[in-house]
Parts: structure tokens; sequence; C-alpha cells
């Protein structure tokens, strides 16, 4: 099980250039994966491959990536120009002039202000060259992140366990005094015709017959059947190395269904009491689950 809250980072140097790639990675929850990267505009190609690779190490959550480059204490990085950039413009612009039949008249002020003449001293080109140096930071950055969100995932499945468990107990209480509700209602019954003057044998068929139909109406035996099923099922989920928030938070509605339907149907203190014991230890898990992958 693992969480969606981390935080990684992860750095690689690029012996060409000089230059040290720095990658910050963080998660929180989100019902979805969602990838957001910051990058320098000079490494921006690098974008998909870099989502790409998340996508392989989380399946929900929203990941934020920072990416940048350190150059180091005291490292120059006075613009040059890229005379092969300026070549190449100089050549397009000149056969379009000529396919416009237009002059030509083209000033070194005018093909300095084009993108892409500058460039930092020390970065390296072509893009695809910085790849497998920025992949190295971001996979330490990525798996970082990732044993955080597994630690914080382990701590996240010791308190839901400790909270099942409370469930669990409660649910066993609850079968225990399922049985005494008809009876419990059939003293009452008895009392109540009594003092109203109206007594009647314990064993009067009309008693008897009522008693029978608000037992029927009372009985929970199901609700508890399928209580018990969705926590074996709980920890059946909890034990798995799959993500299983969604499904867990599904199980817990489901949970809170049959809990609902015993406090309707169960006109006893006890069981009402432990009902709603049972609804804030849920209500408590489902905030926790809110943040596991």
């Amino acid at each position: 099980m693992k969480s969606m809250t981390g935080f990684g980072r992860g750095e690689a140097r690029q012996e060409a250039s000089g230059i040290t790639w720095v990658v910050e990675c963080s998660s929180v929850n989100r019902k979805q994966l969602e990838i957001s990267v910051s990058l320098p505009r000079d490494v921006a190609d690098l974008e998909a491959q870099i989502r790409s690779q998340a996508a392989a190490f989380c399946s929900r959550g929203r990941i934020s990536i920072q990416v940048r480059a350190d150059r180091g204490v005291g490292a120059h990085s006075f613009p040059q120009i890229d005379a092969e950039a300026i070549q190449a413009y100089l050549e397009q612009l000149r056969r379009l002039a000529e396919q416009l039949e237009i002059p030509a008249d083209i000033t070194l002020a005018e093909l300095l202000r084009l993108p892409g003449v500058f460039v930092t001293e020390g970065t390296v080109r072509p893009v695809e060259d910085l790849w497998p140096t920025v992949q190295v930071a971001l996979t330490t950055a990525l798996t970082q992140m990732l044993e955080m969100r597994t630690a914080e995932g382990a701590n996240l499945r010791a308190d839901v366990e400790m909270r099942l468990a409370g469930i669990e107990s409660l649910l066993q209480k609850i079968t225990t005094l399922a049985p005494s509700v008809p009876v419990n209602q059939r003293q009452l019954l008895h009392q109540r015709l009594e003092q109203a003057g109206l007594p009647l044998p314990m064993d009067d068929e009309r008693l008897l017959r009522e008693i029978a139909l608000f037992a029927d109406r009372t009985d929970i035996s199901e609700e508890l059947a399928r209580a018990a099923s969705h926590l074996r099922q709980f920890h059946a989920y909890l034990a798995s190395s799959e993500p299983v928030g969604r499904s867990l938070d599904f199980l817990v509605q489901e949970f809170f269904r049959e809990f609902n339907t015993m406090g309707a149907k169960c006109a006893h203190a006890a069981i009402a009491h432990h009902v709603v014991s049972a609804k804030t230890e849920l209500e408590k898990i489902r905030e926790q689950i809110q943040n596991i992958e």
C-alpha cells in the first residue's frame, strides 16, 4: 500500500557541459493521475519523456516535477552567438526573398533578434544529448518519492487496520445483541398491554404474530453477513500490492450503507450506540484512504 504524499530529489552531472541537472518530484492526493512538469525553456522538448517515466512510477496523485540546471558557483553563463543558426536563418530568408521577388535587405541587427541566435555557454545541444543525464536525476527523484509514499502507506495501513479491529469488535457485539431485539419487544408489548388493561398470555396467537412481524422487520442478519464480508475484503485490499485507493473508497461507502440499515431497522439502544461508534471509525478510515494510491 502506498500513500499519494511524497517527495524526492535527484541530480546528475553532465561532464561535457559541466552542468548538474537537478530534479525534484513531489506528490499529493488526487482522484486521477496528474503530472505537472516545470522545465527550462531550452530543454522543453524533454517534457513528454519525463511525463512518460513519471506515469510508470505512479497511478494516482498530482505529481509536480521541477527540472533545473545548476552550473555551479562562479560558472560563466555569458550568451554566445550561434553562427550556424544565423547562417541557416540567412539562407532561408534569401530563398524566401527570391520567391517573393523582393530585395533581401537583411541587417545583422535584425538577424540577432531572431530566436535561438543567442545560446548560453555550457548548454549542450541537441536536446536528445541531455536526456540520459536528466533521466538519471529523474529516476533518483522518483525512486525517493516512491520510497516516501511506501513508508507513508505503511503508516496509513497500520492506522486503518487498528480501526478495522475496533469495527470488527463492534460487529461482534451487535451480532450478540441482535437476537434479543424481538425478545425485548415481546416483553415490552406485553407490559404495555397490561398497563392498558388488556392483558394477554405470552403465548397468545395475536401476540406471537405481532412479534413475528416485528422480528422480520428488525432482522439484520443479512446486513451483519455483508458487513463481515466487507471486513474480509478490506483486509485483502490492504494486503494487496496493487493500487487499491478507489476500491477502498467504494467499500467504505458500502460499509456505511450496512450500518445505516442496521441502525434504522433495530430499535435497540445498545445496538444504536455500537452503530454510531462504528460509523465514527469508518469516517476516520474514509479520511485516511483519501490519500491511498
